[in-house]
């Protein structure tokens, strides 16, 4: 079993920054692809960014990318997700998620855990 839990989230101004971060136990850390996935009211949940238990990343495009990015600490077992240049478009609640193999995917339902999820609104 992983367990995941987020924090960071917050409320912030546009054009400001935040720094999500999931913390993973459990075992099987090393080889656990990792990803951050956002949903805002009434919409679906899509993905955001992935990372490989090697850090390799995958981000949507064009709507994060060169804004937000992905990164990993294995040896603490955490994932970071670093948000800048926020826009109003940009609140959610933003997941994290892990799935033991394959690489990063878009699709949720090709994870195995969830964490509950931290609130992002933008302000304009």
């Amino acid at each position: 079993q992983v367990q995941l839990v987020e924090s960071g989230g917050g409320l912030v101004q546009s054009g400001g920054s935040l720094r999500l971060s999931c913390a993973a136990s459990g075992r099987m850390m090393r080889i656990i692809t990792m990803a951050w996935f956002r949903q805002a009211p009434g919409k679906e949940r899509e993905f955001v960014a992935g990372i490989t238990w090697n850090g390799g990343t995958t981000y949507d495009e064009p709507s994060v990318k060169g804004r937000f990015t992905i990164s990993r600490d294995n040896a603490k077992n955490t994932v970071f997700l670093q948000m800048n240049s926020l826009k109003p478009e940009d609140t959610a609640v933003y997941y994290c998620a892990a799935r033991v193999m394959g690489r990063v995917s878009g699709s949720p339902d090709d994870y195995d855990y969830w964490g509950q999820g931290t609130q992002v609104t933008v302000s304009s």
